[in-house]
């Protein structure tokens, strides 16, 4: 196959990582080899959601993994990943980054987070005199999880908005992965309607795989009569599970059918499971291989978003893709107007509680584990949803075009004409 270019991606999460970005982040790079790219990846060794580094994670460390140069540069990991030790790390890795051996680029995409990484990197272009054309990705919005999660003041969020926005106006194009970032990017940090575009994120597992689904449910002692709502992927301070371990305590009280599964890590993991002890309706189990995963999803009765009240806008779970992937119902905990609520009411694949309120979220799991039939539309319309819109091949094409024009020097892609031609293919 003829090379079409070299790309060079920046980004702090890849493979072997299961959660959060990293799985985007890794079939991206993979999707770019089979479209004929050289891809070559700046990144650090797994440590997410967990924030601890593998044991014997070298200071440097290059080799080709499934046709991709990895260059992985250790930073510094802090055990609590809040406020200055955060913005340390992240810093940490910026410097790693910009004194990584690139090579010669034709297109630089950074991937943000980490955001202070991809302003670094666009700085040492700068500095250098290159004139490398730059896509930045933006997967969360920093200024705004300062706010909505409460971890900084008024202060900080200004300072992430200035270095948000000074990010993308040194960008050739920005790419986000929902229509509300887009409104964002363009009313309040300065973004061009010309150079920014919506390409939605896709679900990184196989379109779902035939299982028997009492097995899996009696191999994770699971009874017929429970109503099992599972919840997977990061335990954060934005993931707000507080709200799902006073849930867990209701459903106790109650005597009802209702148990939760938290399955992951993250920040809050350990005070969680501390929080969870003596309640017999809660269980904390770790991160699963994707085969098991894609199982208990499959096996669940109701799959859960929760979030902290206050979150908005900062980010598209990304979970949602996987459990549109599952067929299973919904449940979303979470702000009215969020971007969590737009997607699933858009989707059609579940139903939405306030965020904080334990009574309507254990209200919501029974009713849904009640009425079999509204359970498997409602999951049937996710994964419609699916099929129809998060296409990983469609996302990836949309991609490999706009790499080929910033290559060629063609004209930015216009930022309205992408959104509707995108959210249509995918």
């Amino acid at each position: 196959m003829e090379t079409r270019g070299t790309i060079v991606i920046v980004g702090l999460n890849y493979a072997p990582e299961t959660t959060g970005i990293a799985p985007y982040t890794t079939a991206f790079a993979r999707g770019l080899v089979a479209r004929g790219w050289r891809t070559r990846v700046i990144t650090t060794h797994p440590h997410y959601p967990s924030w601890t580094l593998p044991f014997g994670a070298k200071w440097s460390d290059t080799r080709v993994v499934d046709g991709v140069r990895v260059s992985r540069r250790r930073h510094f990991v802090p055990q609590r990943p809040r406020g200055v030790l955060r913005l340390l790390s992240e810093i940490s890795f910026g410097l790693r980054a910009v004194a990584a051996w690139w090579g010669r680029a034709d297109v630089i995409v950074l991937v943000s987070p980490s955001l202070f990484a991809s302003a670094m990197t666009i700085m040492r272009l700068r500095l250098t005199g290159r004139r490398t054309p730059v896509l930045t990705w933006i997967q969360d919005l920093y200024s705004l999880g300062i706010t909505e999660t409460g971890q900084g003041s008024s202060r900080v969020a200004a300072v992430m908005a200035r270095v948000e926005a000074w990010t993308i106006r040194h960008s050739d194009v920005v790419a986000v992965i929902h229509d509300r970032f887009r409104s964002h990017v363009l009313a309040d940090l300065g973004g061009s309607e010309d150079s920014t575009v919506v390409v939605r994120n896709w679900t990184h597992l196989q379109d779902r795989p035939s299982i028997n689904r009492a097995a899996v449910r009696a191999r994770f002692r699971w009874t017929d009569s429970d109503i099992v709502v599972v919840h997977a992927g990061a335990m954060g301070v934005k993931q707000g599970l507080s709200n799902v371990i006073e849930a867990a305590k209701l459903a106790d009280f109650r005597s009802s059918r209702v148990r939760f599964v938290m399955i992951g890590g993250g920040s809050q993991r350990e005070a969680l499971v501390g929080s969870s002890m003596g309640i017999p309706t809660i269980e904390i189990v770790d991160s699963l291989p994707d085969e098991d995963f894609q199982a208990v999803l499959q096996a669940a009765d109701v799959l859960l978003v929760n979030e902290k009240p206050g979150v908005a806008g900062m980010a598209v779970p990304s979970k949602l893709t996987s459990y549109f992937n599952a067929g299973r119902p919904v449940l979303a905990a979470t702000d009215p107007g969020s971007v969590t609520e737009s997607e699933v009411l858009r989707a059609g694949g579940g139903v939405v509680v306030p965020a904080g309120d334990p009574a309507a979220l254990v209200d919501a799991a029974e009713q849904l584990g009640a009425d079999h039939a509204r359970a498997d539309s409602l999951g049937r319309a996710g994964l419609a949803f699916r099929r129809e819109h998060l296409s990983e091949g469609a996302a990836m094409d949309r991609y490999a075009q706009i790499l080929a024009d910033l290559r060629s020097g063609a004209a930015r892609p216009s930022g309205r004409t992408s959104t509707s031609r995108t959210l249509g293919n995918q």
